[in-house]
């Protein structure tokens, strides 16, 4: 689960405040687990300042916090802030841009090369895919994971992002999707043949940012006609 720290600070040292900052991160590169640092200034109180720092989860920013560099720059914060910092620790429960995040990684991830790896981080345990193509949803990681290495198994593959909508706990994305036919797929022999496809994705998302259900729609006639399946059909 993303976690953020929000740090409340007073000093009417911000300049030298800053540059402490980027000395830390510049120390800590290839080491830190933030994924994001803001840090903004109350307007009605020009040395009232608070720092927003995400991380992946709460034992990543536990990770971080035990770094030797951040003890040390913490160290040098305080004494230029009038006062002790406050900090306040939160678990988000929601995020739309987390949501479109997570929907990326999903597509960057089908796409790989290798073997698949572990679906629990992106997609809730009880997942439910609806196909139009399947007679029936794919509930769960493990018939997730089969229908994904069908495709795999058939193609190499990987999609273009084009379009991206959050509202709620929804995010749909609108995609091209170009392979390779390299091996067997519903019951055809690898071609070679290079195929593109189009289509969009619905995604419903859990507390947490994690993918609990997807609508898919896409050109899947289109694609069997270019894999020549449909030549039969028309003679």
């Amino acid at each position: 689960m993303t976690f953020v720290q929000l740090i409340d600070c007073r000093t009417s040292r911000f300049d030298e405040m800053n540059r402490l900052m980027d000395r830390w991160v510049e120390q800590t590169k290839g080491k830190r687990t933030a994924t994001h640092d803001l840090i903004g200034k109350d307007r009605s109180d020009a040395s009232h300042f608070i720092e927003i720092v995400e991380f992946p989860s709460y034992e990543e920013a536990m990770r971080n916090s035990n770094l030797p560099e951040t003890d040390k720059i913490f160290q040098e914060m305080v004494a230029l802030c009038d006062g002790m910092p406050t900090f306040t620790d939160l678990d988000v429960v929601r995020d739309e841009q987390l949501h479109s995040a997570t929907a990326r990684r999903f597509f960057e991830m089908l796409g790989g090369r290798g073997e698949l790896p572990a679906l629990h981080g992106l997609l809730t345990e009880d997942y439910r895919d609806h196909d139009p193509a399947s007679e029936q949803d794919a509930i769960g990681l493990d018939a997730v994971r089969r229908g994904i290495e069908m495709w795999r198994g058939g193609f190499d593959f990987g999609f273009t992002l084009h379009d991206q909508l959050a509202q709620g706990d929804r995010v749909c994305t609108r995609w091209t999707w170009n392979g390779t036919h390299v091996g067997e797929f519903l019951g055809l022999t690898a071609t070679g043949k290079k195929v593109t496809m189009t289509g969009t994705t619905v995604h419903r998302c859990a507390a947490g940012g994690k993918l609990a259900e997807g609508w898919w729609q896409y050109d899947r006639m289109g694609l069997m006609g270019q894999l020549g399946a449909l030549d039969a059909l028309e003679q």
